[in-house]
């Protein structure tokens, strides 16, 4: 079970980085401000990173807090 749990976060987390990244693109084509820096972009890459990571989490948490009280109620 700990491996499943650490395996959907992981691929949770990537899909949701992916999914993040897509949306900062999307918008930043759309105001077409200045180029950022190399430190600026590396604390929006970190900041997706660990706000991808807090997601999966929270998410991993859930599906399989509901799949252990499933199974207890299943007896």
């Amino acid at each position: 079970m700990v491996k499943a749990s650490l395996l959907a976060m992981a691929v949770l987390t990537v899909l949701i980085a992916t999914g993040l990244r897509w949306r900062e693109d999307r918008l930043a084509a759309a105001q077409r401000g200045p180029r950022l820096g190399l430190v600026e972009r590396g604390k929006r890459t970190a900041n997706r990173w660990v706000t991808a990571a807090a997601l999966a989490a929270a998410a991993t948490m859930i599906v399989m807090g509901g799949l252990h009280w499933l199974r207890l109620a299943a007896g």
